[in-house]
């Protein structure tokens, strides 16, 4: 239910907050015709960002899985016993190789967790760098702001924005069981964020333009490509590993039924916000 709700604020965060406002800079007027008018750029960076997610994602799992498999892959000690055995002629040679191959052993079952926990690690820290990237970019839209009455209705909606955006990274992070300090670093560096780009915003105010065609393109590929990211996360990585599993499938229904009210309640929260934010 944690991660339905985290997967329901990220997949509203992605179509509702941020690929919206993709479009809205990289098909503003005050951007030339071409290439800007004749080609849905925004679409194409959020595909190519969530194909290359994919690919990311995949070479990573690969990677972690073979660095751990292979330290604990048992011996093959079939040929050091035979040597041994017509060397020495010993049975203690024998019996102490077949000793460490049992050592080096796992079970299906404790394979199958260590994966599990793998991907859930590798979900967390791309699905972070995804939220990372909008949070830079909300935050120097809103430290460059000059108009009061623009930033304290920006300032209320953005502290809830960030409040559900944490909320479903922390039940992520949770879920993966990283060590403590590898948590308070993760933790650390999505709060650390926002307040970054707001002294960036108030450091480049005096030359920053929010209708120029630099940083009208700037936000809308930064836009476009976290909102990549985030989609792709809350749909694969997410949901359908989820609610596709055979836990889920075989439930009586208590779990299914929380795991889709907690889905649409964060969905809706964070919908619920585009009015403000």
């Amino acid at each position: 239910m944690i991660k339905a709700f985290a997967a329901g604020v990220i997949l509203a965060t992605g179509f509702i907050h941020i690929l919206p406002d993709a479009f809205d800079s990289l098909t503003s007027p005050c951007l030339a015709q071409k290439p800007w008018g004749g080609f849905p750029f925004t679409g194409f960076v959020a595909m190519m960002t969530a194909i290359g997610t994919l690919m990311v994602d995949s070479f990573a799992t690969g990677v972690y899985k073979r660095m751990h498999f292979n330290r604990s892959k048992p011996v093959n000690t079939t040929d050091e016993e035979k040597a041994a055995e017509e060397h020495e002629g010993h049975v203690h040679v024998h019996t102490h190789a077949t000793h460490g191959h049992a050592h080096g052993s796992s079970s299906p079952e404790e394979d199958l967790a260590l994966t599990e926990l793998i991907r859930r690690r590798i979900v967390s820290q791309v699905l972070e760098l995804g939220i990372v990237v909008h949070s830079v970019i909300i935050g120097i839209s809103l430290g460059a702001s000059s108009s009061p009455k623009t930033i304290k209705p920006l300032m209320a909606a953005l502290c809830f924005h960030q409040f559900f955006e944490g909320m479903g990274l922390g039940g992520c992070i949770t879920l993966a069981r990283f060590r403590s300090t590898s948590m308070a670093i993760m933790a650390a560096f999505f709060s650390l964020t926002t307040p970054a780009g707001i002294a960036v915003g108030i450091g480049i105010s005096s030359i920053y333009k929010e209708n120029s065609p630099t940083a009208l393109i700037v936000e809308g590929i930064f836009n476009a490509a976290s909102a990549g990211i985030l989609i792709y996360m809350a749909l694969v990585d997410l949901l359908a590993a989820d609610f596709m599993s055979p836990r889920m499938q075989s439930s009586l229904g208590r779990i299914q039924l929380g795991a889709n009210v907690s889905l649409l309640l964060g969905a809706g929260c964070m919908s619920f916000l585009v009015k403000w934010a």
